[in-house]
This record gives C-alpha cells, structure tokens and sequence, in this order.
C-alpha cells in the first residue's frame, strides 16, 4: 500500500501493520544476525589492502631520510609521514605531528593536555576552571561526545544545516568564556554525509571567542573518502585561521583507518607551529616516539596523495554498491509513505535517517528483535539524548551486499510497523 500513511483510514492502517507484522515475523523466524551498528570496513576492504604487510623485507626499507625507524626518536613522526599527511590535508609538513592507529586516541589526549595542563593561550588548566563547555554539531559523532563528556564538559547541542553547523548559534554561543570548543567533522560529517561550505568554513575561521584558548576539534576523517563522484578538494582550515588572525584556534585530525587498516593504520594531527613546539613539550615526559615502521611501511605503500587517490577509487568500487543498496531500498520502500526522511551522501561512512519523531527507539528494537544491530537511538546526540526521538545512523560499509539487502528489508519493514504504531491503529 504505497501511499503516505498520515493519508490512510484507521482501517486501512490496522491492515497494513496486520500484513507487516506478518512479514516482520517471518524475518524473525529466519535468525538473522546482521550488523550496522558502526562504520567498520568490510572484509572486502581489508583484503585490498592487506598486501601492505609484503613490504619493508630487507634492512633498507627500515630507513627513511637516514632515519632507522626501528630505533628511539622523532617524537612528532617521520619527516615522509608528515609531507604525505600535509599532502593529502594541504597544509605544510612542520604542521603535521604523526601517532598511532588513532586519531580518537591524539583528540582525546588534546582535550586531556588542555584539561591537565591548559593549551597554549589558557589562563589555566580546564581543570581549574568552573565550568567548561562544549558546543557539538547534532546529529553528530557519538565517540566524540564521549570524549568532552568523559571530562564533565557541559555539552551543547547546535543543530546541523545543510551546510554544516549553524553558524548563527555558533557564533553567539562563543560569547560565553566558559564555551572551550567545539567538535567538526567538515567533510562528509558524521552521519549526515554533510560537507561544509565554504561560508561555513570562513565563519569558524573568523570566530571570535570570548574564551582565549577557545578550540576548533577539526576531525577530517573523511578528506579523500568519496564513494561517488570525482574526489572534492577541500579548504586546508590551518591557512584559514591564520588569515583571520587565529592561527593557534584549530587542531585537525585525521587517519588512514579507512584507507588501509583501522587495527593497524596510522593517524595524525595538524596544528600551528606554535601549538606543535607546545604540544610536543607536554607530550614528550609521556611518549618517546610512536610506531615508525607503521608509518613508514605507509609513506611506501601509500606514496603520496594521487597513488592514494587511486586506492580511494578501489574502496569506492566497493562502497558505492553497499550505499546505493540502502538509499534504493529506502527510496523505493519508504519515500512514497512519507514517514522519514534521509540523505544521499557521495562519500563518507553513514546514511543518516530521520524518523517519524516518537519512533526511532521503537524501530531499532523492531530490528534487534528481528537480529539487525544498528547505532543505538541518540547516539548522535550529546548525551545519547535525541529530543525528537527521529535520527538513526546507518552504516553500509561492514556487511557483504547480499546481507546487506536483507538488512536494510528488516530495516524497511521496522520503520514502517513503528510509523503505523505512532499513527495509531
């Protein structure tokens, strides 16, 4: 019955939920158990990659610019990883500091050094402070409300425009000194697949906090990560802040944890000159260097940031098919009901979906009882609190297409069967 449900009789929606529950029945009884919950890559992913680990065989291939990576130093990287890195992000090599497997891992220790011990323009330690909070673009990611909320930051929700946050809130919310930050994911954000416009990146740039040491947390996880289309250059946000007179206001972060092995890959953080001699001050009591042959088996297979884009290409031949599974579906099975809304993002790692207000917490439990695990309800709200009750993040890329396409019928048939629900019957 492909018309909008608001349209339908009460007879006709008891009817239709009667049929659907039916169906929803008889994907229970098949046992299902399919998964997605978070943005993993799929098998498929790893293996194209997976020949990364036949390089570096002879003791050669453990030096880079006279450096043996196998032994003690270079604190902030390899000076190849760091010209890859400033390739890729467009910002220049002395700005780049290279980890580990995580770039969750170098934000969280950023807010953790200003929490402990101030930024570079802190009158003090956030420690020390009164009150501390954090403004966080929603639906946004749920790792990253976390962080600030693991530290007891008061977190604010912005709501998210179609071309990133809404600036209006966010510059009126800065007059506040206790306001410290706020989380970006700019390119392809986190789940609405959302790249910031230009105007949107020249208003953060030109931000005027009240709080001295106020902090863009600019995660660019997915800089080269298109699925769809030709790859879209982006802004490097470094250049920006510095032209507006902030050169010390952003951090950018970044990884290949989607490019190559998210168990083994390498990330980094870029910031001013000035914010790295701080960073690498406070870093140095805790950490002598991080894993050097990661990243230099990295430089060599990776090369630089054209080779990489080919890669990307390959991970889109894989990706593409999965997004278009889901977007499909919904377009064929929901559009014409009129009972959620959803983006077709071009590149990224999500699908973000808005329910019926009242009924994304009783669609995913329809799923988990039918054995579809998703991105719990809230999640991309601060606090795990969505006050519509309506997001739901998707995420294609973990299983094969063929489960996929059951899990996305499972899906279809959830959203409809709770849609009637909040309609009445």
């Amino acid at each position: 019955m492909m018309k909008p449900y608001a349209s339908l009789t009460p007879a006709e929606r008891e009817g239709e939920h009667a049929r659907l529950r039916a169906e929803f029945d008889a994907l229970k009884a098949r046992g299902l158990s399919l998964n997605m919950a978070r943005g993993k890559p799929g098998k498929a992913q790893l293996d194209l990659v997976s020949d990364i680990f036949g390089l570096m065989q002879e003791p050669g291939d453990y030096v880079s610019d006279g450096i043996d990576v196998r032994n003690y130093g270079e604190l902030s990287g390899l000076p190849a990883a760091k010209r890859l890195f400033a390739e890729i992000l467009g910002c220049k090599p002395q700005q780049v500091f290279v980890g580990g497997s995580s770039s969750l891992q170098l934000m969280y220790d950023t807010v953790c050094k200003a929490y402990t011990h101030g930024l570079l323009h802190s009158p003090r330690p956030w420690c020390r402070e009164e009150r501390v909070k954090w403004l966080c673009p929603a639906p946004g990611y749920d790792r990253h409300f976390k962080v600030t909320e693991s530290f007891g930051f008061e977190l604010t929700a912005v709501p998210m425009t179609d071309e990133g946050p809404d600036m209006d809130a966010v510059e009126a919310a800065v007059k506040d000194p206790a306001v410290k930050g706020i989380w970006c994911v700019p390119k392809y954000s986190n789940p609405d697949g959302i790249i910031y416009s230009h105007e949107t990146i020249r208003r953060m740039a030109a931000l005027e906090p009240a709080a001295p040491d106020f902090l863009i947390m600019w995660d660019n996880a997915y800089c080269i990560h298109e699925f769809e289309g030709d790859y879209v250059d982006f802004p490097d946000i470094l250049s920006l802040c510095a032209q507006a007179g902030h050169p010390d206001m952003v951090f950018e972060f970044a990884s290949t944890s989607k490019v190559t092995l998210p168990g083994a890959g390498v990330s980094c953080f870029a910031c001013s000159e000035a914010n790295m001699a701080h960073m690498e001050k406070l870093l140095a009591p805790q950490v002598i260097s991080f894993d050097k042959v990661n990243q230099q088996r990295h430089v060599l297979y990776l090369k630089d940031k054209a080779h990489t884009l080919e890669l990307m290409k390959r991970h889109a031949a894989i990706m593409g098919p999965k997004f278009r599974a889901v977007t499909d579906a919904l377009d064929k099975e929901i559009a014409p009901l009129e009972i959620a809304s959803w983006r077709h993002p071009k590149g990224g790692y999500f699908v973000s979906l808005n329910a019926m207000p009242g009924t994304a917490k009783r669609t995913l439990a329809l799923c988990r009882e039918a054995g579809v695990t998703m991105t719990a309800a809230g999640a991309t709200f601060p606090y795990g609190q969505d006050p519509q009750d309506s997001n739901i993040r998707i995420a294609p890329s973990l299983p094969p297409v063929e489960e996929l396409e059951q899990a996305i019928a499972v899906f279809c048939v959830c959203l409809k069967m709770a849609a009637l629900e909040k309609l009445g019957l």
